[in-house]
This record gives structure tokens, sequence and C-alpha cells, in this order.
């Protein structure tokens, strides 16, 4: 079984947040830990009060740090590990958006690093989040299924990371709850000095409105998914 992450097409492409940012990311690291894939009898669905019922289950060892900005505008989503595993089907994964101890990324859980543009505006920004999340994830929803392992062949899971949950899409409706739910990259913009920003979670916590404050942290908490599939969040 081959876990991946995957930033999309928002990262490795850029987009317009919600609040009409042009934003591109040079590097996009996140660290994952913990990473387990189940065969859950019945189905486990994030969004319901049942916990997670394993008939089955295998985990990553070893911690990773990926760049899920790394390669050009096309490039594949990055491979965390490949780990033996019963045939079955794994229709829920769980992982840890964990502090990274070492390389560019140490200290920070997810660190963000890019450029954003706006009516002649441009700010070049570092942000460092710190506060870890598990995600708890049910099926992959996508366009091919994922997960279903047969004796003797391969297959592959999805950690899916939506970057629009955090600073909106401009192509979208500004009252489409994608949006309203978002933190968009204005409230960030308005911390720049000089066209520069570089700031970790404390700063940001006390630094943004505590309304914009709550919309980051509520955002980061629904930014894990399984492709569009939904995941419970614990901090």
């Amino acid at each position: 079984m081959a876990v991946y992450a995957n930033g999309e097409d928002f990262v490795r492409q850029g987009f317009t947040s919600k609040d009409g940012w042009a934003i591109t990311f040079d590097h996009a690291y996140v660290t994952l830990a913990d990473v387990t894939a189940y065969q859950t009898e019945p189905a486990y669905d994030p969004e319901a009060s049942e916990s997670l019922k394993a008939q089955e289950q295998i985990t990553v060892a070893e911690s990773k740090t990926v760049d899920l900005a790394e390669g050009d505008e096309q490039a594949n989503p990055i491979l965390i590990a490949e780990v033996d595993a019963p045939e079955g089907h794994y229709n829920a994964l769980s992982w840890q958006m964990a502090e990274a101890s070492d390389g560019p990324a140490a200290g920070s859980v997810l660190m963000l690093v890019g450029t954003a543009q706006k009516e002649g505006q441009t700010v070049n920004f570092t942000l460092q989040l710190g506060n870890e999340v598990t995600y708890t994830c049910g099926d992959f929803v996508g366009d091919e299924r994922k997960g279903i392992l047969k004796a003797g062949n391969s297959a592959d899971l999805e950690a899916t990371f939506h970057f629009d949950h955090i600073f909106g899409d401009g192509s979208a409706a500004p009252d489409d709850s994608l949006n309203t739910g978002a933190l968009g990259f204005e409230p960030l913009a308005a911390l720049a000095s000089g066209g520069e920003l570089v700031v970790d979670q404390a700063t940001l916590q006390q630094s943004l409105a505590p309304e914009d404050y709550a919309t980051l942290e509520k955002a980061v908490s629904g930014f894990g998914h399984v492709g569009e599939g939904h995941c419970g969040a614990d901090s």
C-alpha cells in the first residue's frame, strides 16, 4: 500500500484567494506522523458520533516532512511511504500533522512560503503554524476509488490538503460556505511590513483580530481531507 500527500493544483499552480490576492507557493512543508490506514466495518463516518471500528490496520513507522509544492505545475502527489499490507478495502485513514524535528520546517507543523499579489502590492510571506492536529478520515472520495488492495497487487491512499479552506477561493461566490469559513489573505497582508511577512502561530494569535484567529484555527481543522472526503480533527 502506497500513501501519498497531495496539496492539489492550488499549491502547485497557485490560485486567487477569496479577497483577491493571487497566491503562489515556493514551499508548503507539512509533517505527517502516525499515518494509519484501516479496514473498518461499518464504514467510518467522521461526521457521525460513532468511533472508528478497525478490523485491520497498517501504520507508517516513521514521520515524514514533505513539500507539497515540490515539482512543476503538473507534478504528482508526494509519496510518503509504501507499506506491506494484507489484502482488503482500506476505507479509512488517519494521520497527525506533527511538528517537524529537523529540516527547513523544523518547529512547524505547517510552513508556507510564497508570494501574494493584489493591485500592485506584493507580500512575500512565510507562515509557520505550530499547533498539531490529528485528522481521522473515512473512505477516499474522488474520480477513482482508492485503498482497494487485492492479493499480489498494489493500491494507494491519499492524505489531501485543501488550501482553499484557509485562503478561500476567488472563483467561488462570496457567500459560498467555503469562503465564509476561510480566513482569506487580507488579514495576513495587514501584518506585513515593507512587503515582507514572517509569522509563527504565537504571533498570529497575538496580532490577528480574535475572530480572524478563530477562523484560521477552524480552517486548519478542516484542512485535511481524503480527496473530497471529510475528516474529523483533534488538536
